[in-house]
């Protein structure tokens, strides 16, 4: 079997889309400081529900929805997020994550 050049082409594009169709779904919360995701946190780790603490505290208009915010694909987030969100064991909380928006917890709920 002979490859062409076209053919590498091919295999090039198949490979992008392929780390395109990468999707994750998560929630999360954002507060203003390190030192209260730290302590929600520990609230959550301790047995609280994640949902009703983002409802509480979340900065993020996601709160309304105990922090969900779908699924999305890489690159659709700042990067700081996108690296937890790609890379994480799921269904644990994670962070604080610092971004220009303020300080997150993160948990990723499923990845494809």
């Amino acid at each position: 079997m002979q490859i062409r050049y076209g053919d590498y082409a091919f295999i090039i594009i198949l490979i992008q889309i392929g780390k395109t169709m990468s999707q994750a779904a998560a929630r999360h919360l954002l507060v203003d400081t390190e030192e209260q995701c730290l302590t929600l946190k520990a609230e959550i780790e301790g047995g609280k529900d994640f949902a009703e603490v983002a409802q509480e505290h979340s900065n993020c208009p996601s709160k309304a929805q105990g922090g969900d915010l779908g699924t999305f694909g890489p690159g659709q987030m700042v990067p700081e997020f996108d690296k937890v969100v790609f890379s994480a064991p799921l269904n644990e909380v994670q962070g604080p994550v610092q971004t220009q928006f303020g300080y997150h917890l993160l948990e990723v709920t499923a990845r494809s």
